[in-house]
């Protein structure tokens, strides 16, 4: 049977999304802009950069870049302000902060709907990430009290970088516990997405009084100031391991606090296993958004003599995801579609992997699923060019970049091996991950082989994720710097104690950061 022919969901096309942003915060958007926020007023500076949404090529508003001198303006205004504000009582901040998130929560629909434009996240997604945040900043709002007894704000303002690929979940929270611990924050705009989002949560979060700076830039241009001010108090940094090496080379010998999250090849190893209905169910749901995301699983480690079991459900889940335009329905007053993911963050990064995965191929490794765009849901006619379908690739030659890189899309590799040493060393390629997970029926053997992972986090029987309340977050090797996150050392590490303190963390020369 022919597929119906699909249409835009109503209400939800770019103009009357932009609109709702014009009516909701006149003082951050313009027809044809948005402002950067600092200084404590929304200015129209910056150079405005082409933009279109990946879902289907639509322009919408580009960051207004900033020169590296009004970088270090932002930062000194922010400085400035830092000091009023950690003089401000624990309860005023709380109250504020509180009244910021009600804000948040009764705009939560257009901030969702500006992730789905602006990164291409299916609507229950976009919803979820709108949501953590909120929820998350509440739950410190229940714990602030004793998390911060006998504690103080740093001496400036915190400067956060963080990727695109988590506008609200990630940086949004990270900024609102900041402020509440006492501090002023800085947040710069991912230059891949994420502008309007942030601008307009922003803009409900400034209303409230709450010390808060929000501009664009490039990094050469920006990080003199956001990363190398002695104004700054800390630096918060989440994305590649490139970007974030030069962060800690120029935080080295500096002593300023410092959490810098970097990418990990989080791996998957599969050991005398048996429960592959399990394991069925798990792969199907590793696939979220992508496999954009910090805590995904692009590589399996597989022990020879179960290869076989392991493609049978390996296989059914990678062909039963969805994927396409997160807006296409059938009829236009039809629920949002449900969607594993929708486009790449551009048509770049679609470029470059099919493009990787095709290099692979050809230097010897194995094509086991190759999707087409074809089982994708679209709008008659539009622009897919950031679009990719999944892919996986059976023994990656180990001069390819799959082999020991995270791919930040929905391309999998897998690698066999016969001995748990083999399985050890392939789930340590990249040196240091976030999370890693492994499945074997033996609990004991799971536990020794997990003590043996270079990831923060290992899950035995199922995933770990990223958890960023009661759970410490962190990562070995590479894919960390400085101190650990989640629940109180979440707050110790953008407070001083009154003592000398050690704070945990991945630090590679073995200091202490200053209490």
């Amino acid at each position: 049977m022919r597929p119906p022919q699909l249409t835009r969901k109503a209400g939800t096309g770019w103009n009357e999304t932009y609109e709702r942003c014009l009516r909701a915060a006149p003082e951050a958007f313009d027809d044809e802009r948005v402002r950067n926020l600092w200084a404590g007023a929304w200015q129209r500076d910056g150079m405005p950069q082409p933009t279109v949404s990946p879902i289907e090529g639509t322009p919408v508003p580009g960051p207004p870049l900033l020169t590296a001198g009004e970088g270090h303006e932002a930062v000194r205004a922010a400085h400035d302000t830092h000091q009023t504000w950690r003089r401000v009582p624990l309860a005023e901040r709380r109250a504020r902060v509180g009244a910021a998130l009600d804000a948040l929560t009764e705009h939560r629909d257009l901030l969702a709907l500006l992730l789905v434009w602006e990164i291409g996240k299916p609507w229950k997604l976009a919803c979820q990430d709108v949501d953590r945040c909120v929820d998350g900043v509440r739950w410190y709002l229940d714990e602030c009290e004793g998390q911060l007894a006998g504690r103080v704000a740093l001496d400036g303002p915190v400067s956060n970088i963080a990727s695109w690929n988590y506008p609200m979940s990630v940086l949004m929270h990270a900024v609102l516990v900041q402020v509440l611990a006492g501090n002023a924050a800085i947040a710069k705009v991912p230059t891949n997405g994420g502008l309007s989002c942030l601008t307009l949560a922003s803009a409900l979060v400034a209303r409230e009084g709450l010390p808060v700076t929000l501009i664009s830039g490039g990094g050469a241009e920006l990080n003199p100031a956001l990363v190398g001010s002695d104004l700054l108090g800390c630096v918060a940094f989440v994305g590649g391991r490139a970007a974030g090496g030069r962060v800690a080379a120029s935080l080295s010998g500096t002593g300023r606090r410092h959490m810098l999250e970097q990418e990990g090849l989080n791996t998957w190893g599969v050991w005398e296993y048996s429960d592959w209905e399990l394991l069925g169910g798990q792969l199907r749901k590793t696939f979220d958004y992508g496999k954009q995301r910090c805590t995904a699983y692009p590589r399996f480690v597989v022990q020879r003599e179960l290869l076989d079991r392991f493609l049978d459900v390996y296989l059914a889940a990678v062909k039963d995801v969805r994927f396409g335009n997160p807006l296409a329905v059938e009829r236009p007053d039809d629920d949002f579609p449900e969607l594993d993911f929708g486009p790449l963050i551009n048509n770049a990064k679609a470029k470059e992997l099919a493009g990787l995965t095709s290099d692979t191929i050809a230097a010897g490794g194995l094509p086991i699923h190759r999707g087409s765009l074809d089982g994708g849901r679209f709008l008659p006619g539009q622009d897919t060019s950031a679009y990719l379908a999944p892919a996986t690739i059976l023994s990656p030659p180990r001069s390819s970049p799959l082999f020991h890189a995270e791919p930040f899309g929905p391309i999998d590799t897998i690698v066999v091996v016969d001995t748990r040493a083999e399985l050890l060393s392939a789930m340590n390629v990249s040196n240091g991950a976030l999370v890693a997970t492994v499945s074997c029926d033996d609990e004991t053997v799971a536990a020794e082989l997990a003590a043996e992972v270079r990831a923060f986090k290992v899950g035995i029987n199922r995933p770990r994720s990223r958890g960023d309340r009661e759970e410490t977050f962190g990562g070995h090797g590479n894919a960390w710097r400085g101190a650990f996150v989640g629940g109180d050392l979440l707050t110790r590490a953008i407070t001083r104690g009154p003592h000398s303190e050690r704070l945990p963390g991945n630090y590679p020369d073995y200091t202490l950061l200053p209490a």
